[in-house]
């Protein structure tokens, strides 16, 4: 009888300590949203995953929840670009609001005396990555989210190879996520021939350098510390190759050739030595103190943006330029999920009367992405923004465009874990031929492009708003 009685109150004292311990893993991780500097959205969606499902919730956001950790910031050196030789802008270029904001967030003001050649195909962007490649004479820097297993990938893989061999220091970063299947093995002819691959935070094991949820994004590559390729093409054969492909994406990028270049090297440098556990202060002693050279009259603004930067100047950057525009804001982006700044922002300035632009691809290769931001362009358009949607093939660029005086290009997409929680690359044109030039692929771009058929009858929408409510709910966790 007695044991009896224990066994009943033990059944019946699991499912209350089962409810407690949810109560209090549910306290502990919204005690730590709530001291995390996020978009409401974003804090919105975990707060009802957590109190909902907080078995699930809580380790789904200590997993990869984290925006800007503690524990990766102590091992990753912030990324602080200050290279002497640098030569200055004019004084209208760097008085311009958008300039002067990223410079006072802590990014480096804009740097003068380089080129710029812009990208549009995927073909010119393999040719430009080859090309660089078999020209390097000291080094070849070059980081990727992705490095696929294809006829693409092999080939770059062979060339590093080669030119390693040869006697070129390479160094090549992979995103340990985006790379999983190719970060191994797949490269060890690299290694073989004297080359080093490092993996950016594994994410098995889960240790102080790994994380789930931080991804490095940037696609950079540098040519001895002189030239560099940026946008957002990885290496893979959707988005580059030998040959024309009628599946491969429409992309963008630029070949930087100057002191840019070697700004850009240094965030490639900060990444490194936190991936490769090399003191930053041995790599430095490797540069060449004649990189930084003048090429041209480009005026151009490196930013970095990432868990390694104070604040967020990436999206700073962009909200002024939005509320700098004067005449016409054209955004260029593969996803459209932006926060509530950013959406009234572009909001107020449609209602003004002025070009508001959004190009995107009619269908993406993430469709709930697609779900998510019908809402978003629904209100752009009844603010009378012009929005349009790229047709055939998948449109993986990303810029903006202002009034021809500023353009944007990098990795960075228009969603919220781009702005927030990814390491990402941006690069901000100040000149006016290579943000004419932009303008002109982006009205390219435009001839492709049809507008959005009329939303049919409410009661025909049901199941697509459902869909759509949801996306958007789940949006900011993507």
């Amino acid at each position: 009888m007695t044991e009896e009685v224990s066994n009943a109150v033990s059944s019946s004292l699991w499912p209350y300590l089962f409810t407690v311990g949810g109560f209090l893993l549910a306290v502990f991780a919204i005690a730590r949203l709530a001291g995390e500097k996020r978009p409401p959205a974003n804090t919105l969606a975990w707060l009802l995953v957590i109190v909902l499902f907080p078995y699930v919730g809580v380790p789904l956001f200590l997993l990869i929840g984290g925006r800007k950790l503690r524990r990766v910031a102590r091992h990753k050196r912030p990324v602080v670009i200050h290279l002497p030789g640098v030569p200055a802008v004019s004084p209208v270029i760097a008085g311009l609001p958008t300039a002067h904001t990223l410079a006072a967030t802590g990014i480096n003001p804009p740097a003068g005396g380089n080129t710029v050649r812009l990208i549009t195909t995927g073909e010119q962007a393999f040719t430009e990555l080859e090309t660089l490649i078999n020209n390097a004479r000291q080094s070849i820097h070059l980081s990727t989210f992705i490095l696929s297993r294809d006829d693409t990938g092999r080939r770059i893989v062979r060339l590093l190879a080669k030119r390693a061999r040869e006697g070129v220091k390479v160094r090549v970063q992979l995103d340990a996520l985006g790379c999983l299947f190719s970060s191994r093995g797949f490269v060890d002819p690299i290694r073989r021939a004297g080359g080093e691959v490092v993996r950016f935070m594994p994410v098995i094991p889960l240790s102080g350098r790994s994380s789930a949820n931080l991804r490095n994004h940037r696609k950079i590559a540098i040519f001895d510390q002189h030239t560099a390729v940026v946008g957002g093409h990885n290496l893979a054969r959707e988005y580059m190759g030998a040959q024309p492909w009628k599946k491969r994406w429409a992309d963008f990028g630029a070949v930087i050739t100057g002191p840019a270049a070697a700004l850009l090297n240094e965030v490639f440098l900060a990444d490194w030595a936190f991936a490769s556990r090399q003191p930053l202060e041995k790599l430095h002693e490797e540069l060449d103190p004649d990189a930084v050279r003048i090429e041209g009259n480009s005026a151009v603004q490196v930013v970095a943006s990432g868990p390694d930067v104070a604040g967020d100047p990436l999206y700073e950057g962009i909200i002024s330029m939005i509320q700098e525009a004067e005449q016409s804001i054209w955004i260029i982006t593969p996803y459209f999920i932006p926060d509530e700044v950013l959406l009234r922002s572009l909001i107020v300035k449609a209602r003004a009367g002025k070009d508001v632009t959004l190009i995107i691809p009619e269908r993406s290769n993430h469709p709930i992405t697609d779900y998510a931001r019908r809402h978003y362009v629904r209100q752009l358009r009844k603010a009378g923004a012009r929005v349009m949607l790229h047709t055939g093939r998948m449109m993986h660029s990303k810029a903006v465009i202002v009034d021809e005086r500023i353009g944007l290009l990098g990795s960075a997409n228009f969603d919220l874990r781009s702005l927030f929680v990814n390491f990402e690359i941006g690069v901000f044109l100040y000149s006016e031929t290579d943000v004419c030039a932009m303008r002109v692929w982006a009205g390219d771009l435009l001839r492709t492009c049809i507008e959005p058929k009329p939303e049919g009858p409410q009661r025909m929408r049901l199941l697509g708003n459902l869909a759509e409510d949801i996306s958007r709910l789940l949006a900011p966790l993507l």
